[in-house]
């Protein structure tokens, strides 16, 4: 037993468990066979655990009763308004989809708890919250996209969705309880009342008006994006030279054909297609390094009726036991091509003509790109190719012998300057504060060679001096000498 409720979220489908919760399931039934449930507001969404619908005006309206059973509503019994719900111990919130009736407890007896009108579907597994509160009687098997619409729904701070989702209509798939006493089934489904229509807050309709509007707004704006690429591609082609201008138009007279079988040759399309007007060009595109076709072909007719006869009559004709596909070309790449190989043409005979547009390339506005130099330069790789320098760079040379100009030592000039300019007092002055420097690593080399240079002098002198005496107190047959004058005791004397 099944029955289908269409929402403005979607429609979705309950299988009723009849042999768990008989009673609850006939209650149900019959409340969606009168249209009971009709323009029933969903409410109390709560995220991934369950939402609850079933009171035809809803928590929103201070009219609403909570709902009542088919027999409370059959008999208008106050008593009647609610029944004992069974709860089946096999039974547990364990699936999502769950269906099952939402209940309070009894007045008198806290043990028992009452049904209603009112179900309880669950958005989530495992829910055993509602174990022991909420009487099960059935489970969605269709539509669980609409439950997750819902899911996803905007609530506010109760639960309630912003926009309304409503439960539209009931169908009953499969009823095996016999219809209670004085029921009767509407022949249509009735219009919601007053006290229902209090209670919406952002129709559906409006919703989808906006929706739509918004979709086409977004639609407008992706058209707009796509042309002003388009324009901008355009123009870049053209300023690279591959189009002869952004606004080319395809041409007219081209048809596109493809799905061709390979073994199909620009022969045989010429062939078939040469009955609708004569043909300019026939071109089945090639892989340029194999020479395999690639399936499609170009054909270009004298005019555009004969063109457009092939279109209406040769798309999905069978050729080579393959069905081909016929529509117009939007191809420019041939126009193009004929116009850079007619202005490649002209540029070229102008140049050779030398006349007034002689230019670099045929055009007088298109010049050789110079970089460093006014006038062309033929580098020669000779072993006579010298730097090149400015003049500024020649200043200061001199002439050597050698015939090379050789830059003058402005530095030696300049010590020898110096060197004429300072004073002995100074250099004095110098070698004090040279003294009084803290010594260093080089001030102890420099130490050590004057030791070594001084050590060297006085042994220079030491050798003179003795070379001296030796001549003074010999003769130049190697005899000692007389002392002169006293000798070495005489000048102690005196």
């Amino acid at each position: 037993m099944s029955v289908l409720l269409e929402t403005s979220a979607g429609d979705i489908v309950i299988d009723l468990l009849v042999d768990y919760a008989p009673k609850m399931c006939e209650n149900f039934l019959k409340l969606c066979k009168v249209k009971y449930y009709n323009f029933s507001p969903i409410h109390s969404v709560q995220k991934s655990f369950s939402f609850q619908t079933g009171d035809p005006l809803g928590p929103l309206s201070s009219e609403s009763d909570g709902g009542q059973s088919i027999w409370g509503l059959l008999s208008g019994d106050p008593s009647e308004k609610t029944f004992p719900a069974l709860f089946h111990p096999k039974l547990r919130h364990l699936e999502h989809g769950t269906v099952s009736m939402a209940t309070v407890p009894h007045p008198s007896d806290p043990d028992t708890r009452l049904a209603g009108s009112q179900f309880i579907v669950t958005l989530g597994d495992n829910t055993d919250y509602l174990d022991g509160k909420a009487a099960i009687f059935g489970k969605v098997v269709e539509g669980f996209d609409v439950l997750e619409k819902i899911n996803d729904a905007i609530v506010d701070e109760r639960g309630h969705p912003l926009v309304d989702i409503r439960i539209k209509h009931t169908v009953i798939l499969d009823d095996p309880y016999p219809d209670p006493s004085g029921m009767r089934e509407p022949s249509a489904s009735p219009p919601p009342s007053k006290a229902q229509l209090a209670t919406v807050r952002i129709a559906e309709g409006e919703e989808l008006l906006d929706v739509e509007a918004s979709e086409e707004a977004a639609a407008e704006a992706e058209r707009k994006r796509r042309e002003r690429e388009a324009a901008a591609q355009a123009l870049t082609l053209e300023m690279m030279g591959d189009l002869p201008f952004a606004e080319v138009k395809p041409p007219e007279n081209v048809l596109f054909v493809c799905k061709l079988n390979p073994v199909t040759t620009d022969e045989d399309l010429e062939l078939i297609f040469s009955r609708f007007g004569k043909i300019l060009s026939c071109e089945v595109i090639r892989d340029a390094k194999t020479g395999d076709s690639l399936q499609y072909a170009f054909i270009e007719f004298e005019d555009k009726k004969s063109c457009e006869e092939a279109y209406y009559k040769m798309d999905s004709v069978l050729i080579d036991d393959r069905r081909i596909h016929v529509d117009f070309s939007q191809s420019v790449s041939k126009l193009s091509d004929v116009w850079r190989s007619e202005t490649n043409t002209k540029r070229k005979s102008a140049a050779r003509r030398g006349g007034e547009k002689g230019g670099w390339g045929g055009v007088d506005e298109l010049e050789k790109w110079r970089k460093y130099r006014d006038e062309d330069v033929e580098w020669r790789n000779d072993e006579s190719y010298q730097m090149v320098h400015g003049v500024e760079d020649l200043k200061g040379r001199r002439q050597d012998g050698g015939g090379r100009d050789r830059p003058r030592s402005r530095s030696r000039d300049r010590d020898r300057d110096r060197r004429r300019s300072r004073s002995p007092r100074r250099d004095n002055r110098d070698r004090r504060d040279d003294r009084d420097r803290r010594p260093g690593p080089r001030d102890a080399d420099r130490r050590r060679d004057d030791g070594d240079r001084d050590s060297d002098r006085r042994d220079s002198r030491r050798n003179r001096s003795r070379d001296r005496h030796r001549d003074r107190d010999y003769n130049d047959s190697g005899q000692r000498r007389g002392n002169r004058g006293g000798g070495r005791d005489d000048y102690r004397r005196r």
